[in-house]
């Protein structure tokens, strides 16, 4: 099957983003935009099903790859936490810092601290953000076990989150970071990749009698489902 996606394509929107978020200017809409046109340059073809919710502060989606925040970034600007590696990808890392991303190495507990109290204040300040609790892609098929710090902080604050199931009938669109991300770059960009996300209802935290019960209602709407990949 052809591909859809060309280099071309991946480094226009991105070296013309860039002198924007070097100037700081308009750090979150700036990545929507971008995300918008790196989408379908990267051959990603992006359905959505649902009603993905823009006056909702929080949205909370399951982990597949490294695209899974440009998905959700590209229906609308938010900031999120990203793993620290993401700070040393070619081209986008050394500008992302000032988008609203909060980079955590997940085996240091000050950087994970770090990382959660930013989050909680741009959440107690009405920015809208997105969560991958799972904190690690995986393969599909699976939930990972949930870091629940950022799930909390929300019921916390009585903050009302969105969960987004994000699917794809493509086997190379995963990716754990077990292989090199240039030549998995290659390949989505030399292949049709369908991704689909499916907004689900939002969940208030004032509807559940405590953070576990809430966080067990995230996990049970972000499970995968066979009638995802359509």
């Amino acid at each position: 099957m052809g591909g859809t996606g060309s280099w071309a394509g991946v480094l226009w929107p991105t070296f013309a983003l860039l002198p924007r978020l070097a100037a700081g200017a308009e750090p979150q809409p700036g990545l929507h935009r971008w995300s918008k046109r790196l989408l379908p340059a990267l051959g990603i073809e992006l359905s959505v099903h649902g009603q993905p919710r823009t006056d909702i502060p929080l949205w909370v989606a399951n982990h597949l790859s490294w695209v899974d925040p440009l998905v959700c970034m590209s229906l609308r600007p938010m900031g999120t936490i990203a793993k620290g590696e993401v700070a040393g990808y070619p081209l986008i890392g050394r500008w992302a810092r000032k988008s609203g991303i909060q980079f955590v190495d997940r085996e240091d507990a000050t950087s994970r601290a770090a990382a959660l109290a930013a989050y909680t204040a741009s959440l107690r300040e009405g920015r809208p953000m997105l969560l991958f609790p799972e904190g690690t892609t995986t393969r599909g098929g699976r939930l990972a076990a949930f870091y629940e710090g950022g799930l909390r902080a929300a019921f916390e604050l009585s903050r009302p989150a969105q969960p987004l199931r994000i699917a794809s009938p493509a086997a190379h669109y995963p990716w754990t970071g077990r292989e090199s991300l240039l030549p998995h770059l290659r390949e989505l960009l030399a292949t049709r990749t369908p991704v689909t996300v499916t907004a689900e209802a939002p969940l208030d935290p004032r509807d559940f009698p405590d953070a576990a019960a809430w966080i067990a209602a995230f996990r049970a709407a972000l499970l995968p489902r066979s009638s995802d990949v359509r």
